[in-house]
């Protein structure tokens, strides 16, 4: 297409469509969710589930869009994204049963796979190829803020017109905005048929060849079980460090220290850790979680325990967000990126989805923050020793997966 932008405008568009992105699907429910259970009734289980709903879908879809990703690019898959996104919200504005809202949120399931950072990694990949890890550090740095954008806006919005026309001005930010920026990225470029590595040269996986390496699922579950910590954390953080003693006033000024130290990882990712390799990088951060955790289980009712927590809590989420795009392809290769990319998110979407309700579920069984905090690290540790188990076979070669007899 010649209205195509060039390949230097690849990251002001993706910035701009991640902070939308981010906000309108991600955060914008967390403000809204009251709301919506108020006027229709429901139970927030039905409310709420629907969401978790959504995060399933994602993760279920997640491969077949990488794959769609691989073959024709993000401009097309990213925009059928935006444009499914702007009818889910549509949809979900016209809401009043169940069926509808359900389905409204199985659209947005679809485009959250096709819109948010795994889509918008796999298109730098085949943008920019091996040097795309500059490039996916200062796209994380733009998404960060995505909700200090929309957590005041949605609230703003929310009082002067309701949560439906909310969503609606969403939809028309979605259509009106993201589409016809995604529609500006470049088409993918053509890339030669995969040819088996000969020996001693790497070459890079298929999916299939991905699918049978071993490192391929110690990797999965590693970010799978950060990703159940992580979600957990995300809705149930402040009042669990309410139940260690301390007043609410001073956990949610700790709480917002997690912010801005995600982009302080993230800027030491890109200046500090620039020359480092990116499995070295993850095993710092997935070393930093366990630690932040140990000093909670430990010394939960001192201030500069839960303050060290946000820090290395803070920290690790950020940079974790480059990692999960960068170790992939120094793994498996550029070629098949997005598929190799969105299986292995799959797992990742389905913890996400799953965390905050297990989270409920150790709650309601016993409140003492010291048995969740204890799970929460089993599953920091486990999830650390898959990541070193993962990258300590990493493979080199396609050719070194086992073929069959």
């Amino acid at each position: 297409m010649t209205n195509a932008a060039p390949a230097r405008n690849t990251i002001p568009i993706l910035a701009v469509t991640q902070v939308v992105a981010w906000g309108t699907l991600y955060y914008a429910f967390a403000i809204l969710a009251a709301d919506i259970q108020r006027e229709l009734g429901w139970r927030a289980e039905t409310v709420f589930g629907a969401f978790s709903w959504c995060l399933l879908v994602g993760g279920l879809a997640s491969a077949p869009v990488g794959m769609l990703l691989d073959r024709f690019g993000g401009r097309l898959v990213m925009g059928a994204g935006s444009l499914l996104c702007g009818l889910g919200f549509i949809l979900l504005s016209q809401a009043q049963q169940v069926l509808t809202y359900y389905a409204a949120w199985t659209l947005l399931g679809v485009a959250i796979a096709a819109t948010l950072y795994e889509a918008a990694f796999a298109t730098l990949n085949h943008q920019y190829g091996l040097s795309a890890r500059k490039a996916i550090s200062t796209l994380t740095l733009f998404g960060g803020f995505a909700s200090t954008v929309f957590w005041p806006l949605t609230l703003k919005l929310n009082n002067l017109i309701g949560w439906r026309d909310t969503y609606l001005w969403y939809a028309a930010l979605q259509l009106c905005v993201c589409l016809p920026l995604h529609l500006m990225l470049r088409a993918n470029s053509p890339r030669p048929p995969h040819l088996p590595g000969a020996a001693g040269v790497r070459s890079d996986f298929t999916l299939h060849e991905a699918l049978r390496h071993p490192a391929f699922w110690t990797l999965a579950f590693a970010f799978s079980a950060n990703s159940f910590i992580f979600s957990a954390l995300s809705v149930h953080l402040i009042p669990i460090l309410t139940r260690f003693g301390h007043p609410i006033e001073t956990v949610v000024f700790m709480a917002a220290l997690i912010g801005p130290m995600q982009v302080a990882g993230r800027i030491g990712e890109m200046t500090l850790g620039r020359n480092v390799a990116p499995q070295t990088v993850g095993k710092i951060t997935f070393a930093l979680l366990p630690a932040a955790l140990l000093a909670l289980l430990f010394f939960g009712t001192r201030q500069w325990a839960m303050a060290l927590f946000c820090t290395l809590y803070g920290l690790s989420n950020g940079i974790l967000t480059i990692v999960r795009g960068t170790v992939p392809q120094a793994m498996f290769g550029t070629r098949n990126y997005g598929a190799i990319s969105g299986a292995m998110a799959g797992p990742s979407m389905l913890s996400k989805a799953a965390g905050p309700l297990a989270v409920a579920a150790i709650i309601q069984y016993n409140p003492s923050p010291a048995l969740l905090f204890g799970v929460l690290f089993a599953f920091a540790v486990a999830s650390l020793l898959c990541y070193l188990m993962a990258v300590r076979t990493t493979p080199r070669l396609a050719h070194d997966i086992p073929r069959p007899t």
